[in-house]
């Protein structure tokens, strides 16, 4: 009993310590009256080479930490330059980075942990934006924004890398 006790206690001392290492973040825009969200968890640098280290590139990664990353939308929308079309609905939000490509992968298996990732679920992929940040950011951010009518943004910036693709209601 008192090492159940015990091992109890250190699985939650682990895992206080893991939220504090990479909190639960959420971004959410509204766009033609219409929410999209993504929560996740935004790990931090550390000191830790990220692009191309922690984050391998040409590996899907889980786009943040721990439980996968969800994507919320109460509207059909249309993602990317070549068109990829989501229906209002739940989703999980992956990535496939590059150098100087960067894919966003929209998988329709939902509550699984981060790393639990089945190509078979992908409902598509797309090519997103690359570019680099003027300064270093700390924290994995993720970022929805609404850019005129029926039209949004979602950017992911971490170290030097910032990443973006345009979204578009139906």
């Amino acid at each position: 009993m008192k090492f159940t006790r015990s091992a109890s206690i250190l699985l939650l001392a682990n895992l206080a310590i893991a939220q504090v290492l990479s909190p639960p973040a959420k971004t959410e825009t509204a766009i033609d009256g219409k929410k999209l969200s993504i929560a996740y968890s935004s790990p931090s640098i550390r000191g830790r080479k990220i692009m191309g280290g922690l984050v391998p590139y040409g590996t899907v990664w889980r786009t943040g930490a721990d439980n996968a990353t969800t994507f919320q939308t109460e509207a059909d929308l249309v993602i990317g330059d070549n068109g990829l079309k989501v229906p209002k609905g739940t989703y999980t939000v992956y990535t496939l980075p590059g150098a100087n490509e960067w894919q966003l992968i929209i998988n329709k298996q939902t509550g699984q942990w981060g790393t639990a990732y089945s190509q078979g679920r992908d409902l598509g992929r797309v090519k997103m934006n690359v570019a680099q940040t003027p300064s270093v950011v700390q924290n994995l951010k993720i970022e929805l924004s609404s850019t005129g009518p029926k039209k949004g943004l979602l950017k992911i910036s971490w170290e030097r890398t910032e990443v973006s693709v345009p979204i578009t209601l139906q």
